[in-house]
């Protein structure tokens, strides 16, 4: 299995991206969290991957960070649920918004994501309530992506794309607590 990929980014074709590796491109499934992170073309990429090999294709998916490949590979274990709809989650909401969704048997946030109708999203709260415990995966570098990923949600409450709280957030120093960063990114985007 191909557990990590790194190389330079040759292209971005949402929600797919081609990563050049020794002059081997390999095209790679990212969900929008990830594609988000992602350095502009050309700039160099690492990625952790999950391969699936199927009769007619392998398909590999790419995530940045660990808790993402892990739920990732929890919701392939759901019944009914395929590659497709596990980005579709990924892709419509953060790990930590998820888990929080599911701490709090909460439908409603997963049949806001386009494909999930209320069986599904029924069917992923019951399967993953004993299954999904990212407090394990929370690394120094987690915790930091969940604070990103709280102020991320307090600006696009406030009415920002997704660009624009991409933009910003990436502009944040390391290590700012959610308080601070909203503050701070608030400010960078009066200005632009």
């Amino acid at each position: 299995m191909i557990g990590r990929i790194s190389g330079k980014l040759a292209a971005k074709h949402p929600p797919q991206i081609l990563v050049d590796v020794g002059g081997v491109g390999y095209e790679i499934h990212v969900p929008m969290s990830t594609l988000y992170q992602l350095p502009a073309t050309g700039g160099e990429v690492v990625l952790l991957t999950h391969l699936i090999v199927r009769e007619d294709a392998h398909q590999l998916y790419g995530f940045a960070t660990e808790p993402e490949r892990h739920v990732f590979r929890q919701l392939l274990k759901i019944s009914g649920v395929g590659a497709r709809t596990a980005l579709a989650v990924l892709s419509g909401m953060s790990v930590a918004d998820l888990h929080r969704a599911v701490s709090g048997q909460d439908s409603g946030r997963l049949t806001k994501i386009p494909g999930i109708g209320k069986k599904t999203a029924e069917r992923l709260l019951l399967e993953l309530r004993d299954k999904l415990d990212i407090s394990d995966l929370m690394t120094p570098a987690a915790q930091g992506a969940h604070e990103a990923n709280d102020i991320a949600n307090a600006l696009l409450a406030l009415g920002y794309n997704d660009r624009e709280i991409a933009w910003a957030v990436k502009q944040l120093p390391p290590g700012a607590n959610v308080t601070e960063g909203i503050r701070q990114a608030l400010k960078l985007l009066s200005k632009s």
